[in-house]
């Protein structure tokens, strides 16, 4: 028998163009077992294999989980995520990351000037998220980050089944917090920072056997569970953020949601051009958040 939650899963699946065991049956080979190959399909799926920059828009759904009763809901953000690709001697891929989020009313559109914290009815500026340039590098069983970002993903089994390639990973991250309680009440989050991600790329195998495509077309998802940011107003209180995504690649910025795009160069439209003195070096948010915010 096929539980509901199985069910849903291969009817989206399907609906999108990702399922098929037909296609599956004609695909060209894919061998997972050579490093070599699997490296590439990694890249296929999650960037390309070649030298391009792609694009990838996610609706980043934000909820706050106070150790006790069911998810509250917070805020969405729309994410672009712009990464520029490119393949390594050693046979691995390199990704120069930028994004960027504008936090919206709950599962709209609508970009918040404001936010009433519904834990504790404060009402709160926003503060923009922005980040990069992060570098990564993809290999054959997983990938790796540089010190500036805060997922560090471990390695997970990558496989195909279904006509799908499943490419998952996971992190599981923490630092010291350099907001202090004493002089950040509000902000601060206790003395450990945590930050566990989990996410998944699909994609058709039919498209990442296929030599002659360098960039399959792929959905994408990820979910948070995170000390609460400073920015929340949240300091001393128990729990954390939770955060659930789903997106895609994009062929080109014009294939984004008009509404969000909207949202995007209203609040953050240094994302749009990469060129601009803020990227020279990799924005470290703390450190930027405590340099232009005062302890409220």
């Amino acid at each position: 028998m096929i539980s509901r939650r199985d069910s849903f899963a291969m009817t989206s699946l399907m609906a999108m163009g990702l399922g098929g065991a037909a296609e599956a049956a004609t695909a060209p080979a894919l061998n997972l077992e050579d490093p070599k190959e699997r490296a590439k399909a990694r890249a296929k799926v999650v960037g390309s294999c070649v030298e391009e920059t792609v694009y990838t828009f996610y609706r980043l759904h934000l909820y706050g989980y106070m150790n006790d009763g069911n998810l509250v809901p917070f805020s969405t953000m729309n994410n672009l995520n712009i990464t520029k690709w490119k393949p390594l001697p050693n046979g691995n891929y390199a990704g120069t990351v930028h994004e960027s989020g504008a936090y919206c009313k709950f599962d709209t559109d609508e970009p918040l000037e404001v936010w009433e914290n519904p834990i504790t009815g404060e009402k709160r500026e926003i503060w923009q998220f922005l980040g990069g340039p992060i570098k990564t590098e993809l290999g054959p069983d997983g990938s790796i980050t540089d010190e500036t970002a805060t997922v560090k993903p471990k390695p997970m089994r990558m496989e195909s089944f279904g006509g799908v390639v499943f490419v998952p990973a996971m992190s599981a991250f923490s630092f010291p917090n350099p907001m202090k309680a004493d002089k950040w009440p509000k902000e601060s989050a206790g003395p450990t920072f945590y930050w566990d991600s989990h996410s998944h790329h699909m994609a058709r195998l039919v498209d990442v056997a296929n030599p002659n495509i360098n960039r399959a077309p792929s959905f994408a998802s990820f979910q948070n569970l995170v000390s609460f940011h400073p920015w929340l107003g949240l300091g001393g209180k128990p729990g954390r953020s939770y955060g659930k995504a789903y997106g895609a690649k994009l062929n080109s910025l014009d294939d984004m949601p008009k509404a969000a795009r909207i949202s995007l160069e209203k609040k953050t439209p240094e994302i749009f051009d990469l060129s601009l003195d803020i990227w020279k070096k990799p924005i470290i948010d703390f450190a930027e958040y405590m340099k232009q915010r005062k302890p409220t």
